[in-house]
């Protein structure tokens, strides 16, 4: 009942304009956009909209009030100019999915037919980057949706190693913001973009850090964005001689009074005065370092690349902290005051930690690089693994529906688990490879998910 009343109004703004479900849609000129087939503006994010990482501000992958899971079954599959690495968004009518191909496109979310494309430039081929995995480099980081423009945004690598901020309205595909942003460390060429965008405060937040094989002089950095486009930069850089990028793929969450929290991954020091590496770090608004806690273990995490960079920081609606990274060891944290170095309230052994978590009261859902998901109780400022598995299902998991939703990348699998105890309740074959640390996005009775040929959409979430 609900897709079929889904389907009626979605339909009649898809008749015109849309592609082949054959193929990616026509190409545009960078800036431009072909012509949509619906012009009036979309209703304002509500219930069945994803206009994040992972939902919202906090970055909790919690889906509000999506319809109870049911058996599963593909909707549809549309495939697009390049791999889909970040989550895709879900805006009224819209899925939002951005392509390494340099594109963003709207898709119609009851049928997956392309309602308009905005092509924003050319991407990096790997053999022009000085290292890398991802061939060719163009979006990466999932973009964000902010209802007070009613523009996504996301950041294209282009030609020539610019990092592009462009602003695309769904309501039409046209692109009215463009700022190149020079990347806060002086080392384009070596730095990319690989976080999920956050937006607060009117400002959207974008992190860098290396590309696969920490090649070159880059440092981890932030850069703040007006979202208008227009106006001043805030930025902050790892005081670090070299490296610490900050590149977790669940990028910045919000929490209590704006502040921003971000992963950092290892640095160069091994000894010696500590530099601001292996750390959570919370930044103001204006991206002015707030606090810091690291490792007692930190020179050694740099020294063997073990560092909590890998997944994003965990916010819990008790104002803690989870933080887990390379090493395996989880971190619970004062969010108010980090702590410094060695100021946890808590540690305990969870697992090597890769992506975004999800959160539910005092569970944090853990995706860990092997052994399953990891679903970590922090009641009583206690670290405390109930269950782990399946062992396959290792992407950024999601709630909803009163399921667990996980990928499992090598498979191309998705997974429906009960959140209290990890069992298994269904598995589908998605029928594409899929990116690393790829996360479901939930949108009423869809689960749609970013694959290396561009989106399927599940039928049962």
């Amino acid at each position: 009942m609900r897709l079929s009343r889904l389907i009626v109004p979605v339909l009649a703004l898809a008749i015109s304009g849309c592609t082949s479900s054959a193929g990616p849609g026509a190409a545009s000129s960078p800036g431009s956009a072909t012509a949509p087939a619906a012009t009036q503006s979309p209703p304002s994010p509500g219930a069945w909209d994803w206009p994040s990482y992972h939902r919202d501000p906090a970055h909790t992958g919690f889906a509000g009030a999506p319809p109870p899971a049911g058996p599963l079954s593909i909707a549809w599959t549309r495939r697009l100019d390049g791999a889909v690495y970040g989550q895709p968004l879900a805006v009224g009518g819209l899925v939002i999915a951005a392509t390494e191909g340099d594109s963003i496109y709207g898709l119609d979310r009851a049928t997956g037919r392309v309602r308009w494309r905005a092509h924003v430039g050319t991407p990096v081929p790997l053999a022009s980057l000085p290292c890398g995995n991802i061939d060719p480099l163009g979006i990466t980081g999932t973009p964000v949706y902010d209802p007070a423009t009613r523009l996504v945004y996301a950041v294209a690598e282009t030609a020539g190693y610019h990092h592009v901020l462009v602003g695309v309205s769904v309501a039409s595909g046209r692109v009215t913001v463009r700022r190149d942003i020079p990347t806060p460390d002086g080392q384009p060429r070596f730095d990319q973009q690989r976080a999920a965008l956050t937006l607060a405060g009117g400002r959207v937040y974008v992190a860098f850090g290396g590309l696969l094989g920490d090649c070159g002089p880059y440092r981890g950095s932030v850069v703040g964005v007006p979202a208008t486009g227009r106006g001043p930069l805030v930025s902050y850089v790892v005081p670090t001689a070299r490296e610490a990028g900050i590149w977790g793929a669940g990028g910045l969450p919000v929490g209590r009074g704006g502040t921003l929290y971000a992963g950092v991954g290892n640095g160069a020091a091994t000894g010696g005065a500590y530099d601001g590496s292996d750390s959570v770090t919370a930044l103001s608004p204006g991206l002015h370092r707030a606090g810091i806690f690291a490792p007692a273990v930190w020179a050694a995490d740099n020294a063997s690349d073990l560092d909590l960079g890998s997944l994003s920081p965990v916010l819990l609606p008790s104002g803690l902290v989870l933080s887990v990274g390379k090493r395996g060891t989880g971190y619970l944290l004062d969010g108010a005051r980090l702590g410094g170095v060695g100021g946890q309230l808590a540690q305990a052994p969870v697992c090597p930690a890769f992506g975004g978590a999800a959160v539910r009261g005092t569970v944090a859902y853990v995706p860990c690089a092997s052994g399953g998901l990891a679903a970590v109780d922090t009641a009583g400022r206690r670290i405390r693994v109930l269950w782990r598995g399946p062992a396959a299902a290792a992407g950024s998991p999601v709630i909803g529906g009163g399921a667990l939703w996980v990928t499992d990348v090598d498979a191309g699998d998705l997974y429906q688990l009960d959140p209290a105890t990890g069992h298994v309740r269904q598995r589908i074959a998605l029928g594409s490879p899929l990116p690393h640390f790829a996360s479901p996005s939930l949108s009423g009775p869809f689960a749609l998910i970013g694959t290396m040929s561009g989106v399927t959409a599940v039928a049962g979430a």
